[in-house]
């Protein structure tokens, strides 16, 4: 299990290595976290989802307060309004999450529900994305992990209330539920990884979620509509393409 206040300061520490590299003053202020959540379970921390755009010269933070921008160049947070987000607390799911996606923008889960906001890379405008899904209607859908994988280019997002894995266009229209060997409950993040042994093959890059007492690896079939989960520490994974928090 990772500790919240080093991950936390382990996302600062990605702000000013952005600023270092473009040349501006690293003392700079770091943006407030969002407050931790009593009791909250497992996830990249109990409080914050965070991704570092280096192209951009930026760092986002998503939390129970919402979601900030940090311009490392500029030494300005910006809030950014999510309309209508809607998400149940620490004590009942994992927190929503925060990736990136192919161009820069940045995307935000709900945990209850199947909609995705987008917010422009250039402009910081939102726009909501309801998603039409293929399967699990009568469900409460919601995502505690989503990643970008350039190699399927589309997203991938987990539902740790239903353990159940979903591949999302990029254009963010539809969710197909991908059928696994066995769910994965509980998984509060979702990370992109190629193992050595796929490089001389053409099986896609597989995925790894990750939970409070157990991570599974997600190896896809040739055909991309099913895969294989096995029992498995990210942490082990020496070769990960892209570890969210790392």
């Amino acid at each position: 299990m990772w500790n919240g206040n080093a991950v936390a300061v382990r996302a600062f520490s990605l702000a000013v290595s952005i600023g270092s590299i473009g040349g501006c003053d690293v003392n700079i202020a770091p943006p407030q976290a969002p407050r931790a959540a009593s009791g909250a379970p497992y996830s990249e921390s109990p409080d914050l989802r965070y991704q570092a755009d280096p192209a951009r010269n930026r760092v986002w933070f998503l939390g129970q307060d919402g979601l900030f921008v940090y311009d490392v160049g500029a030494r300005q947070r910006i809030a950014v309004p999510l309309p209508d987000w809607q998400w149940l607390g620490a004590d009942y799911s994992c927190l929503p999450d925060l990736a990136l996606g192919p161009n820069g923008e940045a995307v935000v889960t709900s945990n209850i529900l199947p909609t995705l906001w987008r917010i422009d890379p250039e402009t910081l405008a939102v726009s909501v994305h309801p998603l039409a899904l293929d399967a699990d209607t009568d469900k409460d859908v919601g995502f505690s992990g989503l990643v970008y994988s350039a190699t399927h280019e589309a997203f991938f997002a987990v539902s740790d209330l239903h353990g159940s894995l979903w591949k999302i266009d990029p254009l963010l229209t539809k969710a197909g539920k991908v059928a696994l060997s066995a769910p994965i409950p509980n998984a509060c993040g979702l990370t992109v990884q190629l193992r050595g042994a796929q490089r001389k093959t053409v099986r896609p890059a597989g995925l790894c979620a990750r939970g409070p007492q157990v991570d599974w690896t997600i190896d896809f079939s040739l055909d991309q509509r099913s895969a294989y989960v096995r029992a498995a520490s990210c942490a082990d994974q020496s070769d990960t393409l892209a570890m969210k928090g790392e």
